[in-house]
């Protein structure tokens, strides 16, 4: 929806413009929604980035950035401070990219690779929300 063309950083356009979008689709059909939008944007972007790109992640595509960033999102609750957290640990390993990210980003072609290295920051983002909002009892 054009977040990716914003100037700047376009990753981040993306994230940011996934927050309200996962609200929305928590607020009306819960955490299953969100898991199944955040599916159907893995398996629409692994299919539109593959065939968008020359198999490398330019930044202009901006789907892996929306549905990682749902996918950070399911150990949130439904609470603006959760989500700026959820947003900012996201931001940060996809970022980063610590082992074993940046070997799959490189390793892995196509839109699968464009995808998966996104989906496993968003996995390296979740833990310590979760840890958080569970069983650390921190409440947002």
């Amino acid at each position: 929806m054009g977040a990716g063309l914003l100037p700047g950083a376009p990753g981040t356009w993306g994230s940011l413009a996934a927050l309200p979008c996962a609200w929305a689709l928590v607020w009306f059909g819960g955490k299953i929604a969100l898991a199944g939008a955040a599916l159907v944007a893995f398996g629409l972007g692994c299919w539109a980035s593959g065939v968008a790109s020359d198999g490398k992640d330019p930044g202009w595509i901006v789907i892996d950035e929306i549905a990682a960033q749902w996918l950070v999102l399911l150990a949130a609750p439904l609470d603006w401070r959760a989500y700026l957290a959820g947003f900012l640990l996201f931001r940060i390993f996809d970022i980063w990219k610590p082992f074993p990210i940046r070997r799959v980003e490189r390793a892995v072609p196509g839109g699968l690779g464009i995808m998966l290295d996104d989906v496993l920051a968003a996995i390296y983002a979740l833990v310590p929300l979760a840890i958080g909002e569970g069983a650390l009892g921190v409440r947002f």
